[in-house]
């Protein structure tokens, strides 16, 4: 127990110390480099200079949103991956945030506002659609909680609805702004953007802490978990309706962004074992200070120009998965 604990205060002094790093980083560099300075007087003394407003306005507010949202998919993919028993299980995997991407493309097409009220409930529409049909394969009484089943299944999820979202851009001449939500990105991150991740981040941390004994409980089997006086089903439901507006919220300020939720639970529970009451916040945290390095990747690789930040997710995620579906099968 003692030896958990310490290796549970060291992973969280390393990923707060990387994280801090990473923002610094977020902060300081892109097209116009800017020094400690004037991000302390961004903070502490601040004059309305072409500088301060760049930290202040675009650089201060993306570096949050993205620490936020790679909070979020760290934590989502957790949970899923505790209720499900299926360490490839995530929520771009299992089609949740393509289903979300795929009613943004339809608000955008039936030329609805796009602001970030409209598109975060595009985002919960289509999160809930989906997560309803994931339920019904992670269901015991569906007998489909196999890898193999909900692999498959939510793959054919993904490609169709990334394809019916394809189908929709080019249909109604958004296609341009449609891939933009399809690799994902934070390039118009806002404080309004940061105000909702924050929240329901913080919220969603906070319940998946509370239901983390359940999910303890459950990750050991439905049989032992109904022996312990337990409802398999309901644990599920319970946490899913959880993972929706979380997933909803990510996808709204970072849009279609893959393989994160799929990476940082396997590296947390590598480190620190399978216990979820450590897991789901040391997620939040790993999940934090990868995507806040992501971004900076993004915006720095081929400056003055932005590379989409899935694609380094992609690059990450693809061989962890492909390693992670051999050893499973093996």
């Amino acid at each position: 127990m003692e030896q958990s604990k310490k290796r549970t205060i060291i992973f969280t002094i390393c990923s707060m110390l990387l994280l801090t790093i990473g923002l610094l980083l977020a902060v300081r560099l892109g097209a116009v480099h800017i020094g400690f300075s004037e991000i302390w007087d961004s903070i502490f003394n601040y004059s309305e200079t072409l500088e301060l407003m760049l930290i202040r306005d675009v650089r201060i507010p993306r570096a949050l949103s993205v620490l936020f949202t790679g909070g979020i998919l760290g934590v989502t993919g957790a949970m899923i991956q505790g209720v499900t028993r299926n360490p490839i299980a995530e929520p771009s995997i299992l089609g949740v945030s393509q289903g979300a991407t795929l009613v943004i493309a339809i608000f955008y097409a039936l030329g609805i506002s796009v602001n970030i009220k409209n598109v975060m409930i595009a985002s919960l529409i289509g999160a809930l659609i989906t997560g309803l049909i994931v339920l019904g394969f992670i269901s015991k009484k569906a007998n489909n909680n196999s890898i193999a089943k909900i692999l498959l299944a939510g793959t054919a999820m993904s490609t169709f609805f990334i394809s019916l979202t394809t189908i929709i851009g080019l249909l109604s001449n958004q296609s341009q702004m449609i891939g933009f939500w399809v690799s994902g990105g934070f390039r118009n991150a806002s404080w309004a953007d940061f105000r909702l991740v924050f929240w329901v981040g913080i919220i969603g941390l906070i319940i998946g802490i509370l239901l983390s004994p359940k999910i303890n409980i459950l990750s050991l089997g439905d049989d032992v978990a109904i022996g312990l006086g337990q409802n398999p089903e309901k644990i599920r439901f319970t946490t899913l309706m959880v993972i929706i507006p979380m997933c909803a919220a990510a996808v709204a300020v970072g849009k279609n962004i893959a393989f994160v939720g799929l990476i940082v639970p396997q590296i947390v529970r590598k480190i620190l074992g399978e216990d979820y009451r450590r897991n789901i916040p040391c997620s939040f945290l790993l999940g934090a200070t990868l995507l806040t390095f992501a971004d900076v990747a993004a915006r720095m690789l081929l400056d003055p120009y932005e590379t989409p930040i899935g694609v380094f997710t992609a690059l990450i995620g693809i061989p962890f998965f492909i390693a992670v579906a051999r050893k499973e099968r093996g």
